[in-house]
């Protein structure tokens, strides 16, 4: 009788009669799966006992009827953020790539385990859940409408740090990869098998079926990246695919996120590298870009404000402040209006189209620099967060990220920055 991994709480495991081992991600307490600390542990877990468990393959699937899996728990990503910015500063990139680098290490162990493993995709597969599909050597989805596969991390102002920068081109190509990665688009139905991210599509129901099938007709279990024969681009040529894409993303979003940059130099470096060498070239990108402030405002304002507000409009219970938030940034920049070109360069929407100040690889803001564009946008900035210092007395966190969310949303003020209750210069202080 083979006894499955012990201490196992987000993921079950499951022997069938055929001899493949069920692997069933069902994260306590939650109506949706997320990849916690707990069940990163856990994929390294389960991906040592496959090596040595006398199985033919492993089904990972869902035990939730909500989805397979929803991303990250950012709120998590959060607390270690502050953890790592709480050690001494010359320690503070180490720190972030030994936590980080965890989840790549465990999918990668996943990938390598020797046995087969295969997919079975009903619902949304986001983030870390995307990534965890990926690193399958099998991908069964369903052709429901909620199910898709995406790395929607650039969104929050992150990057797919466990090995989505390298899989997914590497699957799909550069061209199909692209806007997954930098929009957050998502691959489902008859698209996900033609681009290569799927393998079989098929009726709600009939995935276990089909990803069981797969595994019973003894598979090889090597990632195409890890067959002999694979040849990675040269370094020109994956510079020349990216040069157009990097230029749009230039203007689209006058180098004011980071994010899009550090996903580009991944793509850009990993991909002519073996791929042990491209997850640790894409966690030093990732590990540089968690510093910056641009993610943590993001996470803070576009995830979890976003979430509070959806949850709040659904009861029709949205606090005044988030009218009251949104009305003052719209009121301060239309009072600003010779300044309107620096507010347009700085990143607030419906200003018209600026030249971008510069490609966002220095630290700090461009904000914070000493040219008169960038003094002009930080004084309107400035006076924004000064008014919203007098709505925000006697307010809640999740009322002020809400309220951020809203501004953000609905008067054009920059993401990367958080909102006018999060938002604070360095050059203030």
């Amino acid at each position: 009788m083979i006894s499955p991994p012990p201490g196992l709480t987000e993921f079950r495991v499951e022997l069938s009669d055929g001899g493949l081992a069920h692997v069933i991600f069902d994260a306590p307490d939650r109506t949706m799966n997320v990849f916690s600390e707990a069940a990163i542990v856990e994929i390294g877990l389960i991906a040592r006992w496959l090596e040595d468990a006398d199985v033919r393959g492993a089904l990972i699937r869902s035990g939730k009827t909500s989805g397979f899996c929803a991303g990250a728990n950012l709120p998590e990503i959060w607390a270690a953020y502050d953890k790592i910015m709480a050690t001494p500063k010359p320690h503070r990139f180490r720190a972030a790539y030994d936590h980080f680098f965890r989840m790549s290490l465990a999918l990668r162990a996943l990938e390598t385990c020797g046995k087969p493993v295969a997919s079975a995709i009903a619902g949304l597969a986001l983030g870390g859940g995307g990534e965890l599909a990926l690193a399958s050597h099998y991908r069964v989805l369903t052709n429901d409408r909620r199910a898709a596969i995406g790395l929607p991390e650039s969104l929050v102002g992150l990057l797919p740090g466990a090995g989505g920068t390298q899989r997914l081109p590497r699957l799909v190509g550069v061209e199909r990869a692209m806007p997954i990665l930098l929009e957050g688009k998502r691959l489902a139905g008859e698209r996900a098998v033609e681009a290569g991210v799927a393998d079989r599509i098929v009726k709600p129901g009939e995935e276990i079926a089909a990803a069981e099938a797969w595994l019973l007709s003894s598979p090889e279990p090597v990632q195409p990246w890890d067959r002999d024969g694979w040849t990675s681009p040269a370094p020109a040529e994956v510079s020349a695919a990216l040069e157009p894409v990097r230029r749009a993303a230039v203007e689209a979003s006058l180098g004011h996120y980071p994010a899009i940059f550090a996903i580009l130099d991944c793509v850009e470096f990993g991909l002519p590298q073996s791929f042990e060498g491209a997850i640790r070239s894409e966690m030093t990108s990732f590990s540089h870009l968690i510093l910056r402030p641009e993610p943590r405002a993001m996470i803070q304002t576009m995830f979890l404000g976003r979430v509070d507000f959806e949850r709040l409009e659904r009861k029709h219970e949205l606090p005044e402040l988030v009218q009251a938030a949104a009305a003052l940034v719209k009121a301060e920049v239309e009072k600003a209006s010779g300044a309107t070109s620096a507010l347009a360069a700085a990143g607030f929407a419906g200003l018209g189209n600026a030249a971008p100040p510069r490609i966002r690889q220095q630290p700090g803001y461009w904000l914070e620099g000493d040219d008169e564009p960038a003094r002009a946008a930080l004084a309107v900035l400035r006076r924004i967060h000064d008014a919203a210092q007098h709505l925000a007395a006697g307010q809640s966190k999740e009322t002020l990220r809400v309220a951020d969310y809203a501004a953000v949303t609905q008067s054009g003020f920059p993401a990367y920055l958080g909102g006018p209750f999060a938002f604070r210069s360095e050059s203030w202080k």
